[in-house]
């Protein structure tokens, strides 16, 4: 297929590798210069810019248009931007995570330019060009059969779904997200417990890779885990001092709406505020899983 991809970073970059691998034909803008040249060099054709990249999507009769972008004015003005240049009817996806309410609203002025959104809720962070990506799809039943092709390609065995309509997608990577703010908060605070207990000088290396062997808590997070302390046992390089990119706050205010109890998302999420002022091991296991399995920077202790 013919896919435009806008916006090279960790998430984006990888993908157009994993589709350039599949034999698909990909057009591609980031404002960084020395991404397009690179992806260029890969067999992408590189726009110099967004007006740039449409024209190509025009004279190419491209399929898609995916952008992975970091959520807010920048998302919402570059689709609409791309939707109000982009000739015939396409699907434009957008995959980073967006604010699902947000969403519904891009969806209907995109519609007003005879275009259909799909939200792509994405997961899978900086390991996704090796295993595969988890899709959470919104929209149409026929944008989604459009679009469901690339998802195959770009996904884990059995890593994608059309969650519903518009929405829906950026609204499962929501609660997604919040799960694992709790799932990351828990190792931590294990963690800590374990390193705390000095008199048995516990290697936690050890424990994260036994407990993966026939243990009720075995999972992907943990082979990070085990990843992280064999690189740096007492995580002495990691400042313990947590970032949020939203999809926590946004989970928690759902649930306030609901009038739905998450103590334990909603405990995870103030966590990480408190982080900022004073660190405990817990911040470090978490700051460092982070980019572990997201390639999100972490702050060193002289920063």
């Amino acid at each position: 297929m013919k896919i435009a991809m806008v916006g090279l970073g960790k998430m984006g970059g990888n993908m157009t590798r994993r589709l350039i691998s599949k034999g698909h034909e990909l057009i591609v803008f980031d404002l960084d210069e020395k991404l397009r040249g690179e992806y260029g060099e890969l067999g992408a054709v590189a726009a110099g810019s967004i007006n740039g990249l449409v024209r190509e999507c025009n004279q190419r009769d491209v399929d898609i248009v995916w952008c992975m972008l970091p959520a807010g004015g920048i998302t919402y003005e570059t689709i609409v931007d791309i939707a109000r240049g982009l000739d015939g009817s396409k699907v434009i996806v957008d995959g980073g995570n967006s604010y699902y309410k947000e969403t519904v609203i891009l969806a209907d002025e995109v519609r007003e330019y005879d275009h259909e959104l799909v939200d792509a809720g994405t997961s899978g962070g900086i390991w996704g060009l090796e295993r595969g990506y988890c899709f959470m799809a919104g929209g149409s039943a026929r944008a989604y059969a459009v679009l469901e092709p690339v998802l195959k390609d770009l996904g884990a065995e059995g890593g994608y779904a059309h969650m519903g309509s518009v929405g829906s997608g950026h609204y499962v990577k929501m609660v997604h997200n919040g799960i694992e703010y709790a799932l990351m908060q828990a190792y931590g605070e294990g963690f800590e417990l374990l390193k705390n207990k000095s008199e048995f000088d516990l290697n936690l290396e050890e424990i994260s890779k036994v407990w993966q062997n026939g243990s009720v808590i075995d999972s992907w997070l943990l082979k990070l885990c085990e990843d992280m302390f064999s690189k740096d046992r007492d995580l002495d390089e990691i400042k313990g001092y947590v970032e949020d990119s939203g999809e926590g706050r946004w989970t928690v205010l759902e649930g306030i709406e609901q009038r739905s109890a998450a103590p334990l998302i909603t405990l995870s999420l103030l966590q990480r505020f408190r982080s900022r002022k004073e660190e405990t091991f817990t911040d470090k296991v978490i700051a460092g899983l982070r980019n572990e399995f997201g390639g999100h920077g972490f702050k060193k202790k002289e920063e």
